[in-house]
């Protein structure tokens, strides 16, 4: 079940941690949304699910109770030292768990090569949620994701062009997944309460999705970091840029639009 503001800052007592701010440590604390996380994720026995940053377990243990096998990264030695004590033993076959950074293991340390159909599941660190997907986002893809993230970042996730937010992680995301639901929850929900409310996404992987390649990447944040300048100010003097302009205007969109502008398809052309 779900932690209580009381039983959470009872337990916090008991081990002696102090939640930290610059790890994004506001735990979970409505059983409604650890309700609705389970339904999107349409958890079935033996499933394969990657969690970012686990905390206290909350949504963990409601995880391995539904019969999902759970692979776990938590960054605080503190935290991951209580999980191994409350859940490691309990479901010693279902439960593996690593500590360390999720930048340094996307995965949490999932053996793709084993487990070629998996999931995340998992309440986002806030301070490394775009980071973090741009990792997830080179190789083998997970089936589906059910994030927690802050509602800011959220937004820059699903923008669509014409907007200020969409920008390149927009375009490498939505290039391989589908949004299917998206939820706004309150910061009431967490205990401590954050700054501002959160929302929990659903997206579905592509039948054919497109990754970008780290040449391809950088070259999109390059031209977003000028995002006002005209395209035609930004394509260098090269065939490919010339085939690419030339693209755009046969689209409609013509190349005195700026990089906002680009839609998903073209930015894949490019």
């Amino acid at each position: 079940m779900p932690l209580t503001p009381t039983r959470t800052r009872s337990i916090l007592e008991e081990i002696n941690h102090h939640p930290v701010k610059k790890l994004g440590q506001n735990f979970l604390i409505d059983g409604n949304i650890v309700k609705k996380s389970l339904k999107y994720a349409d958890i079935s026995l033996n499933d394969t699910i990657v969690e970012i940053g686990p905390g206290l377990g909350t949504l963990t243990q409601s995880l391995l109770d539904r019969g999902a096998r759970v692979y776990a990264i938590e960054k605080d030695p503190s935290l991951a030292a209580y999980l191994q004590k409350t859940l490691a033993h309990k479901f010693a076959k279902k439960f593996v768990l690593s500590v360390g950074d999720a930048l340094d293991s996307p995965i949490a340390g999932l053996d793709i090569s084993t487990f070629k159909n998996f999931k995340i599941v998992a309440n986002l660190p806030y301070a490394i949620s775009t980071s973090w997907m741009e990792l997830v986002l080179r190789s083998e893809l997970p089936d589906s994701l059910v994030l927690m993230l802050q509602k800011e970042t959220a937004g820059r996730f699903m923008a669509k062009p014409y907007t200020k937010a969409y920008g390149p992680i927009s375009i490498f995301l939505q290039s391989a997944y589908t949004l299917i639901h998206a939820h706004t929850v309150s910061k009431g929900c967490f205990y401590p309460v954050p700054k501002i409310d959160s929302m929990l996404l659903y997206l579905k992987k592509k039948t054919q999705p497109y990754l970008f390649g780290l040449e391809q990447k950088g070259l999109i944040r390059h031209w977003f970091s000028q995002r006002r300048k005209q395209l035609k100010g930004l394509v260098t003097d090269s065939e490919r840029g010339k085939n690419w302009l030339i693209a755009c205007q046969n689209s409609g969109l013509g190349i005195t639009a700026r990089p906002e502008e680009v839609p998903l398809y073209l930015w894949q052309n490019l």
